[in-house]
């Protein structure tokens, strides 16, 4: 009787242990079948909407709220119409820059991915097609983290709060 307790309770471990084994041995099982691989198709996605994907998290995290939150609490915040009006104009102007670089960055992913798969990759363009790919992500934060500034430049000193307390920060 013990044995087979025994036995019932080492079988219920081992199932979480090989899958979690099997995980740590596979974490890119399926990415194969991936567009492109080093992108998600929500990363792409969020790439050819203009979101921001955290590439503004230093500005959200110290007290510059991005523009699409600041709308999504407009009355919270008790926006005004005209910085209700200015947010969206920022918003928008927001997506119209970000949305290109997005497609820029998901071509020279592609690009990359290309070269490995057709084993054409060299040194030399390794490091040219990774250094435009890098470029170009920080051209996307800068986009990003601009219409941070802009946004809280817009807001009072009490929105500013409000919006930390509202989005959890304090």
């Amino acid at each position: 009787m013990k044995v087979g307790i025994a036995a019932l309770v080492m079988m219920a471990w081992a199932g979480p242990a090989c899958a979690q084994h099997q995980n740590h041995q596979a974490p890119y099982a399926g990415f194969q079948q991936r567009e492109v691989k080093a992108l998600s198709e929500q990363q792409i996605s969020d790439l050819r909407a203009g979101r921001g994907m955290g590439l503004a998290l230093p500005g959200e995290m110290n007290g510059y709220p991005g523009p699409l939150h600041v709308l999504e609490l407009a009355d919270q915040l008790q926006l005004s119409a005209a910085q209700r009006q200015r947010v969206q104009q920022f918003f928008e102007a927001m997506k119209a820059e970000a949305i290109p670089v997005g497609e820029t960055l998901i071509q020279q992913e592609s690009a990359l991915d290309r070269q490995f798969a057709e084993q054409k990759i060299s040194p030399d363009v390794l490091t040219q097609l990774t250094a435009q790919i890098g470029e170009t992500q920080g051209r996307l934060r800068a986009v990003h983290l601009k219409y941070h500034l802009t946004t809280a430049e817009l807001l009072t000193a009490h929105q500013r709060h409000r919006y930390a307390e509202l989005r959890g920060y304090r």
